[in-house]
């Protein structure tokens, strides 16, 4: 028996028994840390389109309905039942909107805190599959300081509550080898994931979970016990899926389990194709951690007789191939893989640690570590000259190549204070990069949205509709301009225009040219690209703002 297994095999159980308030303080201490990462300057940036500003849009319809409506179970977008996405964030930012308030900041909440409860969920992983507590501590720290993980879970969207109940879900399953009473919390955490993103990351979850049993504990698929706990936990999703199946007949049962669901398998949506090395350059973003993952494969695959190492590839080989075969690709696809790869490297870091002072480290570490710290010095150099009035994005690069450079620096001099040195770095540079407004960047937006619906809330009366010339609904305009924006076309427009007695248009400058509307009072202009101008007809025998002349 090597000097690595020995001291595993003294440190495990005997540790988890005498000294249950170190797990719990280091819990307490990881989850502080996630919450203050998570949750600073949430109230920032806008709202983004489409995520953000769907979920806020119909988490503000659905507050304002009685608790006892069945809309609080199959919420209603636009008017109409929102029958392609599960309700789970939903209910919590609208909850959150009743008892707190409808701005930014509570939109983003529920998410931020349920992706901060993640870090101590996975360090409770760590404890059951590693016997050594360093090995969960470095596998919390390495995920903590993943951007996509912080910058997904920030978002008002599902992703970072997806992520908290995948590794719930996956806590349960390592904890039911011993009891089988956490087989209940398996069963609880499928259906959570069921009820947030949808059917197809738990039935792969699900693979993951009896694949890994049975070739870990075979014992268990037999248990009927643990089939009962299982079925048990399911209750919950079982429960709403037969009730939306009632109530909305085939056309829910279509929607859940194949329009919404299952197609990104074999049909691509909207712009989402991207060529088969989109996930491989994804993950560069993640620097520096990219660098180590393959190491920490490599050392699950030599360690695949212990139940780790079977949790590390059946987890990482179900999802890369799962997400290999999507035709539609998407960034935050990717995330359930993290908190699997931040395990495996976490306990290679922990081997690292014990190694012999004499023995040297692979020379790719230095070298890319090398790299990162001179393109982001390049990065920071680069913004600093084209954006003067601005420095903090020069600061944070700054912070992030400093970080790189010192850990280059030790890695070549085979200190192990490299390991340290990346943690606290990548926390602090990521800590200011959340506190600055650079944080969200736009995903779908061609416009800011915020000035046209200002003026949109202040030129029209509450429940008045406005048509738009826009080529599909803007969410995000519509919840910050609190009315509804109906997009139509030019044809459209022109008919609403004669016939309505006092119809509002928004318009963009060359649909205004196009429609020659006569005479008409300009309520608000935005000189934004597009130029947008709101306008109404000219009313009979008063002028109450500027017309604008025939065109």
């Amino acid at each position: 028996m090597n000097r690595q297994t020995f001291t595993w095999g003294r440190s495990g159980n005997t540790i988890r028994r005498k000294e249950p308030w170190v797990d719990r303080l280091f819990s307490v201490g990881l989850l502080l840390a996630a919450l203050l990462l998570f949750c600073i300057n949430l109230d920032s940036p806008p709202l983004q389109d489409w995520g953000e500003g769907t979920i806020a849009l119909v988490a503000r319809e659905l507050s304002k309905t009685p608790v006892d409506s069945l809309s609080w179970l199959y919420p209603s977008f636009m008017g109409k039942p929102d029958l392609a996405e599960p309700p789970l964030v939903y209910l919590l930012v609208a909850g959150t909107y009743k008892f707190v308030g409808i701005n930014e900041w509570t939109t983003r909440l529920p998410g931020a805190i349920l992706s901060a409860l993640s870090v101590p969920l996975l360090y409770g992983i760590g404890r059951e599959i590693f016997p050594a507590r360093q090995s969960a501590i470095f596998s919390c720290l390495i995920y903590l300081t993943l951007l996509p993980v912080v910058y997904q879970g920030r978002l008002a969207m599902v992703d970072g509550a997806t992520l908290c109940f995948v590794i719930f879900m996956m806590w349960c399953v390592v904890r039911s080898r011993r009891d089988l009473r956490w087989s209940l919390g398996v069963g609880l955490g499928w259906g959570l994931i069921c009820l947030t993103k949808g059917i197809p990351i738990g039935l792969l979850m699900g693979a993951v979970t009896l694949l890994f049993l049975g070739w870990d504990t075979p014992r268990l698929l037999t248990s009927t016990y643990w089939w009962f706990g299982l079925c048990l936990g399911l209750g919950p999703w079982a429960a709403w899926y037969t009730a939306g199946s009632l109530e909305y007949g085939q056309a829910f049962r279509t929607i859940r389990l194949d329009t919404q669901s299952l197609q990104h398998f074999w049909s691509q949506l909207e712009s989402y194709n991207r060529s088969p090395w989109y996930y491989p350059i994804a993950f560069l973003k993640i620097s520096p951690w990219f660098i180590f993952f393959p190491y920490g494969l490599r050392f699950a695959w030599e360690h695949r007789n212990w139940g780790w190492g079977k949790l590390v590839i059946v987890w990482a080989g179900i999802y890369c191939v799962a997400s290999s075969v999507l035709v539609t690709q998407l960034p935050w696809y990717t995330l359930p893989i993290y908190p699997v790869l931040a395990l495996a490297s976490g306990v290679h870091f922990a081997e690292v640690w014990n190694w012999p002072s004499g023995k040297s480290y692979p020379r790719f570490w230095s070298i890319g570590l090398a790299v990162l710290a001179v393109g982001a010095i390049a990065f920071a150099i680069y913004w600093g000259i084209f954006n003067s009035s601005d420095r903090s994005l020069s600061i944070i690069l700054g912070s992030v190549a400093l970080t790189m450079a010192l850990a280059a620096v030790l890695v070549a001099r085979r200190d192990l204070q490299f390991i340290l040195i990346l943690f606290w770095g990548m926390y602090v540079s990521l800590l200011l990069f959340m506190t600055s407004p650079y944080w969200s960047w736009p995903l779908q937006n061609a416009y800011p949205v915020e000035p046209i619906a200002a003026i949109v809330q202040r030129g029209t009366p509450k429940e008045q509709p406005i048509y738009a010339s826009l080529s599909e609904v803007r969410p995000a305009l519509n919840f910050y301009s609190d009315r509804k924006i109906i997009p139509a076309s030019v044809e459209n427009l022109k008919e609403h225009w004669e016939r309505d007695r006092q119809p509002y248009l928004l318009l963009d400058n060359q649909a205004f040219k196009h429609l020659n509307l006569g005479r008409s009072r300009l309520i608000g202009r935005v000189g934004q690209a597009p130029d947008w101008v709101l306008v109404t007809k000219e009313p009979n025998n008063e002028r109450s703002g500027p017309s604008l002349p025939s065109r």
